[in-house]
């Protein structure tokens, strides 16, 4: 095993990639509901009420004036815009998020499942709702303020403030409307998911920030080396099984490193976050045997399954939606060449980003220098080909997309630090080459695909004049 990414745990400064740095699975949880963000709005709503209302009292006994602008009428007519105040917010809600549900289902047959995930996850969304609900809660509250002291009681300064949060709720459903109107334009979708992708790369494959400072020979070394434990593990481990089916969504890679320190063991992982697990099949092996029962307990718990794939710890999965998109353009009941056009610069950018990270297998160490854990990363080539391979397949006989997809692998290759990347986009050009030989009929669009395939670089390129080349160079 070549290239090895070697983590230390659990020291506080470290170089290079660190897996148990990135965001938490219960946080990517909660941003994925509608009911936290509004629930944090009700009981501001709430803490708000309870001090208006105090204010209210103070006021109705004479220990303080409220301004000139406060609200003076009588408990008949605050009753009277409370009650319409309240009405009309809950049916604000009801209405325009009916209507804004059913429009994104009908966006979603053509772009995918996603858009009602990524609706529930827009954090406008859940604020959006959270003010309308937080807005009801207090009217009902202030409403229910009136004679409760006595029958000349009348909350004034409740009710002044409630008018003054339905002219908030106006603005924010201009907002809304105006969000999502946005939000579904496909430009958006696709830029949106982009983003994902390059935040997950960001947070996966971080840049090595001073790893020239701090040599992987610098860092604590101890116990066997990574090739005698591959083959102890290979030929003496246990296998620990999964307990359930799904998608592998989140790794506790600090639990693991610790389970292992404790029973003085090491785990080789057998699947990613991304990855489909069955029930029995094997999740990890572990060496040595007797640790297994221990480590497959501590599994269970630093394991992550759902029936849907997260970009949190997989990247893959903001490509994989990006090649949805595409080869939904490209058939034949949408046929959008410029969507699938879109994708493709798009994926270029990720790939482009992911092209200078380190992707290799990964080895995490404990404070003392023993290997706890093993895993395998994405290589380059399985990323590359999840992105291409798709959308060219579905790409027969279409010059514009052809010709895109050799741009884009050109534009790739400029952001490559080896040639063995070089080799993987190399691969892909081919591949379009031999299809546009294959299936492109006119002879003009054919002979403008292999100009732009004899532009792509060659090593020489990037042997003799690594600086001369830019992307304005290609066509």
């Amino acid at each position: 095993m070549t290239g090895i990414e070697e983590v230390v745990a659990p020291q506080p400064a470290r170089v290079g990639k660190d897996r148990r740095q990135l965001p938490s699975w219960r946080w990517e949880e909660l941003r994925t509901t509608l009911w936290v963000v509004p629930s944090i709005f009700v009981v501001v709503s709430v803490l708000l009420f309870i001090a208006t209302f105090e204010i209210d009292i103070a006021a109705y006994h004479g220990h303080l004036a409220l301004p000139v602008w406060i609200r003076t009428g009588t408990a008949d007519a605050e009753r009277q815009v409370l009650i319409a105040i309240a009405a009309a917010v809950i049916t604000v809600i009801g209405v325009v998020f009916s209507i804004t549900i059913l429009a994104l289902t009908l966006a979603s047959q053509q772009f995918g499942p996603r858009m009602m995930r990524n609706f529930v996850r827009d954090i406008g969304n859940q604020v959006t709702l959270g003010i309308f609900v937080g807005t009801f809660v207090y009217s009902v509250l202030a409403l229910g303020s009136i004679n409760s002291l006595s029958s000349s009681f009348v909350p004034h300064l409740s009710t002044s403030v409630a008018e003054a949060l339905l002219l908030v709720d106006l603005g924010v459903l201009i907002y809304f409307i105006h969000h999502i109107a946005k939000s579904i334009q496909l430009p958006e979708v696709i830029a949106g998911i982009a983003r994902d992708l390059i935040s997950s790369i960001d947070a996966e494959f971080p840049d090595a920030v001073g790893a020239a400072a701090t040599e992987p020979t610098a860092r604590p070394h101890a116990g066997k080396s990574v090739p005698e434990l591959l083959k102890l593990i290979d030929e003496r481990g246990a296998a620990v099984p999964s307990q359930v089916s799904g998608y592998i969504q989140y790794v506790g890679y600090s639990q693991l490193i610790g389970i292992a320190t404790r029973t003085d063991s090491v785990i080789r992982l057998e699947h990613r976050p991304g990855h489909y697990l069955a029930t029995g099949r094997a999740l990890a092996i572990v060496w040595p045997r007797g640790a297994a029962p221990e480590v497959a307990l501590a599994l269970s718990k630093a394991h992550v399954t759902g029936p849907h794939r997260t970009l949190v710890q997989d990247p893959v999965f903001a490509i994989d939606q990006l090649v949805e998109i595409a080869i939904r353009a490209l058939s034949a009941a949408v046929n959008d060449t410029f969507t699938a056009l879109t994708c493709i610069d798009w994926l270029s950018a990720g790939l482009g980003r992911v092209s200078g990270r380190v992707l290799d297998e990964g080895v995490y160490r404990d404070a003392a220098g023993n290997v706890r854990l093993i895993e395998s990363d994405p290589s380059y080539a399985r990323m590359v080909n999840r992105a291409f391979d798709k959308i060219r397949q579905s790409s027969r006989g279409m010059p514009a997309v052809l010709i895109r997809l050799i741009d884009s692998v050109g534009s790739i290759m400029l952001d490559t630090t080896s040639a063995e990347q070089r080799d993987v986009l190399r691969r892909q050009a081919d591949m379009v080459l031999r299809l546009s030989e294959e299936s492109v009929i006119e002879p003009n669009d054919l002979e403008e695909i292999r100009f732009r395939y004899q532009r792509l670089p060659g090593e020489d390129a990037f042997a003799e004049q690594p600086h001369t080349w830019s992307k304005i160079d290609l066509p």
